[in-house]
């Protein structure tokens, strides 16, 4: 009798703070990729100097992955998600005044570590706290906050840019951190999961060894969110490239039709979230790649704008569909001792690996088409990570005790 009120209480304020990290974490992100040419004409370096900024956070991102991960499952979740936010507030007004490029490089590297350490924290403490009939939702909800971000850093550009110049737009992200950090400290309840699991005390020697003796898991995960990876990387990195090179597209109307595609993801991470908890995690995963394969012929080869416009939405949808239910997939599969730092490792040390899906996307239009190569690499990805998903397990609805 006494659950039904609380629960709201305990956790929907982790759901909202759990999105909000991880769409102020996309948004500073990806402002780097928008402004990346004004920030190399300011430092007086090329594109792909600059690029290496880029390269030097994704490398970065599994130390952040390791360290938070490690803290949270030691300390709890709330604590390392403050020190978290608040660091991220530090490297992005850091970010705006770096006076030459290995300031920049250093604090990019330190933004990464940063990064790195959310994603895994701010699921486990998600997860751990919503009902588990309805972790789904929640986990499209929380996946869904990186297209949220991506889409506010490509507005703010296209609305601030040209009036306050680039290195004002990383001050944005500094004033909702520190109130998000706030929200953490006084509304957000500590994981009771965690509180519980706590009171089997391990020393340090004996937290690394629980997290050695899950070898064998992380591997998979790590493989596992690679292909998932794919999928994300070679539908949206040189999408916009193509909208350039093949369609001949304006900034402005690239912008729209990236922004259309990512509303398109956020409903798909919702729609697909939800349903996993009805059909489970891997059903869903599989069949959002499947239908996603069927609709190459309408994304990559649209015949007019508006099929384009759709196929594009509805791509995002099914990709990041599949994507919504990873937290909730990866909670599940974790053992306590390890949930906030097996899937937050694995995650980002898959992601520097699928980092080279962009380049092999690009080696392969040279040789053929940008619609050819989207299309080879997104059919591969969907095939791959369907394989993956199936050759793993599944713990769909399971409980979350010692």
């Amino acid at each position: 009798m006494d659950r039904k009120p609380d629960a709201p209480r305990r956790h929907i304020p982790a759901v909202v703070a759990g999105f909000s990290g991880w769409v102020l974490d996309a948004f500073d992100f990806f402002l780097v990729t928008f402004c990346l040419t004004a920030i190399a004409r300011d430092f007086h370096k090329t594109d792909a100097q600059i690029a290496l900024v880029i390269t030097m956070t994704m490398v970065c991102r599994p130390v952040g992955g390791f360290v938070f991960g490690f803290i949270a499952d030691r300390y709890g979740r709330r604590l390392p998600l403050m020190i978290n936010i608040g660091a991220m507030a530090v490297t992005e007004i850091l970010t705006g005044l770096a006076p030459n490029y290995k300031t920049l490089l250093l604090v990019r590297g330190l933004f990464g570590v940063v990064m790195g350490g959310y994603w895994g924290v701010a699921a486990s403490l998600v997860m751990e706290g919503a009902p588990k009939g309805r972790r789904g939702i929640f986990s499209g909800l929380l996946q869904e906050g990186y297209v949220t971000g991506n889409m506010l850093a490509g507005i703010c550009y296209l609305l601030l840019y040209d009036r306050i110049g680039w290195r004002p737009l990383f001050f944005l992200g500094s004033l909702p951190a520190v109130a998000l950090v706030l929200f953490l400290g006084f509304q957000v309840k500590e994981s009771t999961v965690w509180q519980k699991a706590r009171q089997v005390r391990l020393s340090l020697a004996e937290q690394f060894r629980a997290l050695i003796s899950h070898w064998k898991l992380f591997l998979y995960m790590v493989a596992f969110l690679a292909t998932m990876a794919f999928t994300s990387h070679g539908t949206q990195d040189m999408y916009p490239t193509f909208l350039q090179r093949q369609w001949h597209f304006s900034p402005a109307r690239r912008s729209a039709i990236t922004v259309l595609s990512g509303i398109g993801g956020i409903f798909g991470g919702l729609v697909l979230g939800h349903l996993s908890d009805l059909w489970g995690r891997r059903k869903t995963i599989i069949t959002a790649f499947v239908l996603g394969a069927l609709l190459i012929p309408l994304w990559a080869y649209a015949p007019n704008q508006a099929l384009l416009i759709a196929g594009a939405f509805l791509m995002q949808f099914m990709v990041h569909g599949a994507w919504g239910v990873i937290p909730a997939h990866l909670s599940e599969l974790s053992p306590n001792s390890v949930r906030a730092l097996l899937p937050g490792f694995a995650y980002q040390s898959a992601g520097v690996i699928a980092s080279s899906v962009v380049f092999i996307e690009a080696v392969c239009a040279e040789r053929t088409s940008y619609s050819t190569a989207m299309a080879l690499t997104a059919l591969s990805a969907f095939v791959l990570a369907s394989i993956m998903a199936l050759a793993g397990r599944e713990k769909h609805g399971v409980e979350f005790d010692v």
